[in-house]
């Protein structure tokens, strides 16, 4: 093994390619900034390096003849476990790079690079390829996450934490109410920008005029009422994480400026000719599927493969019906902790009405349904009855194995009927019956627009509502 005791303070970088003219490119763009650089033209050498050098940031490519990138990446880590990785990769492999990324790399370039964005990445990974925060210093991702033992969780859980460290760009995918703004902050908070703001911006709720402004900001006298200059979300986040919810919602133009961003990392407020540069990780999230946007040519591809370096799918909680009598105990416990109410009993028949409705808003009806009926609840136990006072139905529909039907017929029948009778209790108020299920009022218009429900009947201050 290497010796403990460095001659140096300066960075070592490995450099792994096969290719010698690309290995003598990066050996004289690294040193040129004082780094000392050790080239390998194989996977084999570069392990006999690693065992008998010190090493702060391994370079390499993917594809290389014999033990591929991959490989070497696991055998670095057996080596020097935690040693910080760079993987160079050209278009066609880019699938490997996003492998790699998930299973602890740091980042990836695609060939041929630009030198100035090699050395402000490799600049970024050893200024954060710091040790990772203590066990104690952070509460166990499952917790973080309200709980939830199912495979389809434990399988989020491990992603999440492969892949905070990275600066990837990171598309959330999952129905309203999942929890991706919980899962977006989970990712700032266990990467190394922890520190540094996270910004939310609701590309769902900001009116299309406004949020040209909101995100790039604007100076003095570049519109009507733009009295003083302003800065922009983007320009907030700088050195932090950027969260984009609800990003299917922006129009062409938007599109066409975020793209830009994405790709020069540089932004201009509205009425400036300056450019600002800024540096940020973009996490975005969607509860459309955006793929299908793309064919329909309401969603630019360019842009799409921009914000989906890494995907990950949060599921809707009917997919893991074991996790609710987890996460209903954490939720009615917590609730009258913090209200300073006497803990209240959920019974296993509530417990199995709860776990056979379908939950059209997800953990976050669930969330505010147990809520409703703590309060409600008269002699200290949670009954379905008093849940039914919250908006919901009075008994929930049966799964489709439960009723022999193999068609998802009667869980959109339970849906559209809990929709239903939502409106009906707010008077067909669209803003009013979201906040009774739980869920967003795009999520509404969706569903409404989905199962053909008919608010012709609604008063005009329905109209007010929406």
């Amino acid at each position: 093994m290497y010796p403990e005791m460095k001659l140096s303070t300066k960075p070592i970088i490995l450099v792994v390619d096969d290719d010698l003219n690309i290995l003598a490119v990066l050996e004289a763009r690294l040193s040129s900034i004082d780094y000392r650089v050790l080239t390998a033209s194989g996977a084999e050498e570069a392990i006999e390096l690693l065992k008998n050098r010190p090493v702060d940031l391994m370079i390499t490519d993917v594809k290389m003849p014999g033990m591929g990138g991959m490989d070497l990446f696991s055998a670095a880590h057996e080596i020097r476990p935690g040693l910080p990785v760079m993987f160079l990769t050209a278009y066609g492999t880019i699938p490997d790079a996003v492998k790699a990324l998930k299973a602890g790399a740091f980042d990836y370039l695609t060939k041929p690079f630009n030198g100035r964005e090699l050395i402000s990445k490799v600049q970024e990974v050893l200024k954060n390829s710091a040790p990772k925060p203590t066990p104690d210093a952070l509460p166990p991702l499952n917790e973080s996450l309200w709980g939830g033992k199912s495979p389809a969780m434990r399988e989020l859980y491990d992603l999440v934490d492969r892949i905070a460290r990275s600066d990837v760009n990171v598309l959330l995918l999952g129905e309203s109410g999942v929890g991706k703004e919980r899962v977006a902050r989970l990712l700032h908070q266990r990467g190394h920008r922890r520190e540094q703001p996270f910004i939310v911006v609701d590309c769902g709720s900001t009116p299309s005029g406004l949020l040209e402004s909101e995100l790039f900001g604007h100076v003095r006298g570049a519109f009507t009422h733009a009295i003083k200059d302003k800065k922009g979300l983007i320009e907030a986040a700088d050195k932090g994480t950027l969260f984009l919810d609800e990003i299917g919602n922006i129009s062409h133009d938007m599109q066409v400026r975020l793209l830009r961003f994405l790709e020069d990392r540089k932004i201009r407020r509205i009425g400036e000719i300056r450019e600002i540069p800024v540096n940020c990780r973009v996490i975005s999230a969607t509860n459309v599927i955006l793929s299908e946007e793309v064919a329909a040519g309401n969603f630019r591809q360019d842009l799409y493969y921009r914000l989906r370096v890494v995907t990950l799918k949060i599921p809707p909680l009917r997919e893991r019906r074991e996790d609710i009598p987890i996460l209903a105990q954490q939720f009615v416990e917590n609730f009258c902790k913090n209200q300073n109410l006497p803990l209240v009993k959920l019974p296993a028949e509530t417990i199995k009405w709860l776990c056979e409705y379908p939950w059209p808003g997800n953990v976050r009806e669930l969330k505010n349904a147990l809520e409703g009926g703590v309060v409600l609840c008269s002699d200290g136990t949670l009954h379905k009855s008093d849940l039914s006072l919250s908006g919901l139905p009075d008994a929930p529909q049966k799964s489709p194995a439960a009723s022999g039907d193999t068609s998802s017929l009667s869980l959109d029948q339970s849906e559209r009927n809990a929709i239903l009778r939502a409106l009906q209790q707010a008077g067909y108020v669209q803003k009013e019956a979201a906040h009774l299920l739980g869920i967003s009022r795009r999520a509404i218009h969706y569903k409404i627009k989905k199962y053909g429900i008919d608010c012709g009947k609604r008063s005009s201050a329905g109209h007010e509502g929406d």
